[in-house]
């Protein structure tokens, strides 16, 4: 019977995320606004790619904000919004994922009609942000080459469940001992090379142009 009731507990926590989630995204949709959850590791760039992205952006005349994720702490909501981004911070205390419900009331503090694209970077890991969909227009993972060149292979739900797959830092691969090639070849084996996985380092800039068109912005 305990095992059932865990089951039946996991089910309806799940169930409940995705009707919150659905309910999001038309949210979202209403305001017109592009949103786009970032998951990965702790260390992966996703603050930095976030920031970078967003500069781009402002560049083009777009209204930027961004929802920080993280256990506790505001370490890179800070670094968000020195660098001029409208951010929020989101703390989820014991839980290792950001959830639906959570964004829901942190969209409460955001001004949406004064928001062209949203950026919700995911608490660090690889695993329980994949259960959990926030309601955002496009899901991404980010990896880095410092994480080794196994992650596709040991964390494929979170690949499979990700709309575009990114591996950051490649420009230092070599000081690492890590092969691109590889991840890159997991990637294609597990898509069955439907989806490509994009090439990237935040520090020179590279395939950053590339992110920004899979995401559609």
């Amino acid at each position: 019977m305990h095992k059932i009731t865990e089951i039946g507990m996991e089910h309806d926590v799940l169930h409940e995320n995705h009707k919150l989630a659905h309910e999001n995204y038309h949210m979202l949709e209403h305001h017109n606004i592009v949103s786009i959850d970032f998951m990965g590791s702790i260390g992966s760039g996703k603050t930095a790619m976030i920031i970078k992205l967003a500069e781009i952006l402002r560049g083009k005349g777009k209204k930027v904000a961004a929802i920080a994720g993280d256990v506790t702490g505001e370490d890179d909501f800070k670094r968000m919004k020195e660098s001029g981004i409208t951010a929020i911070n989101c703390n989820t205390g014991h839980e290792c994922h950001l959830d639906a419900h959570m964004i829901r009331n942190t969209l409460k503090k955001i001004d949406l009609d004064g928001t062209d694209v949203l950026f919700i970077e995911n608490v660090g890991n690889l695993v329980c942000p994949a259960d959990f969909p926030l309601g955002t227009e496009k899901r991404v993972v980010v990896i880095s080459v410092t994480e080794g060149d196994d992650m596709v292979r040991k964390h494929p739900d979170i690949f499979h469940k990700a709309d575009v797959a990114i591996v950051n830092k490649t420009d230092i691969a070599e000081y690492v001992d890590v092969d691109v090639n590889v991840i890159l070849d997991d990637y294609k084996k597990l898509t069955g090379g439907n989806k490509k996985m994009i090439e990237c380092s935040v520090k020179t800039g590279k395939g950053l142009d590339d992110v920004i068109k899979a995401l559609g912005l």
